[in-house]
């Protein structure tokens, strides 16, 4: 890939959409973090940012103050991550009228990972929501939320096949999701061909790619095996004698980052959600390789026949 090709990519009028992912802070030196990198990305004029919320409702709290800070204070739109995980209907029923007073009216609706975190089984609460698809009608059923879901271009780590991922996905969105944001994946082939599975099993809400920017390697890589997400070889290769040289390996990532969401521009996509890990500078390098800037304009819309109707 020359540097002139990517340097026209960059360049096209395309309507590029970013939006960020933070996780709520847990003392005083995160929250400074937080709010850093959330001042460092707000110009870029994201679409949303969504606060996470802690396995088993861990983070209930942080969450909700992050969430409600951002609604209260910044122009940003904020999203709230909701789990069902260790929680009954009343329970969860609760926390949504708190960001409805809070004037919060969109949702990340997820399942959520078991107390014990990715990996360990996971056991429904008897008087709960059972499943994300349960919990988007549930949501519907309060008020005409907003509610993104999540997607699997590897399937979920639970499902025996991708039939079942399908049918649970199909449900989310009969029950009133509107946007998917995907796992993080380094395989943009197995990104498209995913997209083109959900359109085929008659789908057809935005699918957004999940970017996660390598801060660490070797730690990204841990996480990605316990939730399903292949790392290629040539990705391997690429950050291969780094684990000492910080500095390298942060060029070599903003290198690696900004190579695959310029391919999926190539390949019709137009909107990205960005698993920050609450540092700016290498969502916002890879952005500014986007052609996103601060207080700009993020270029023209795609016109109606363009590939990126695929992705809408």
């Amino acid at each position: 890939m020359s540097v002139s090709s990517l340097s026209r990519r960059a360049m096209r009028d395309v309507d590029i959409n970013v939006s960020f992912e933070f996780f709520p802070p847990k003392n005083e030196k995160m929250e400074k973090t937080l709010w850093n990198s959330i001042e460092r990305l707000a110009p870029l004029n994201p679409s949303f940012v969504s606060v996470t919320y802690g396995a088993g409702g861990s983070t209930r709290k942080r969450t909700h103050d992050t969430v409600s800070y951002i609604a209260r204070e910044t122009d940003i739109s904020p999203a709230a991550h909701l789990t069902c995980v260790d929680a009954s209907r009343e329970e969860v029923d609760e926390v949504i009228r708190e960001y409805w007073d809070a004037g919060v009216r969109h949702f990340v609706a997820l399942r959520g990972d078991p107390t014990g975190g990715v990996g360990t089984h996971y056991k429904p609460n008897p008087d709960g929501y059972q499943n994300a698809a349960e919990l988007v009608a549930g949501m519907k059923a309060f008020a005409d939320f907003e509610i993104t879901v999540a997607a699997y271009p590897e399937k979920h780590p639970e499902s025996p096949d991708f039939a079942t991922d399908m049918d649970m996905l199909k449900r989310k969105v009969d029950n009133g999701a509107t946007r998917a944001i995907t796992q993080f994946c380094f395989d943009n082939d197995v990104f498209e061909a995913y997209v083109e599975r959900v359109r085929k099993a008659g789908i057809y809400i935005p699918i957004v790619p999940g970017i996660a920017p390598i801060h660490n390697f070797k730690s990204l890589s841990a996480f990605a095996a316990k939730c399903g997400t292949h790392i290629p070889t040539w990705l391997e290769q690429r950050f291969e004698g780094l684990e000492n040289e910080p500095g390298t390996e942060e060029l070599v990532a903003a290198a690696v980052g900004a190579e695959q969401v310029l391919d999926l521009v190539d390949r019709g996509f137009s909107d990205f959600h960005f698993y920050t890990m609450n540092r700016a500078d290498l969502v916002y390098a890879i952005c500014h390789m986007l052609g996103v800037r601060a207080g700009g304009d993020n270029g023209e819309p795609v016109s109606a026949d363009n590939n990126n109707a695929k992705a809408a």
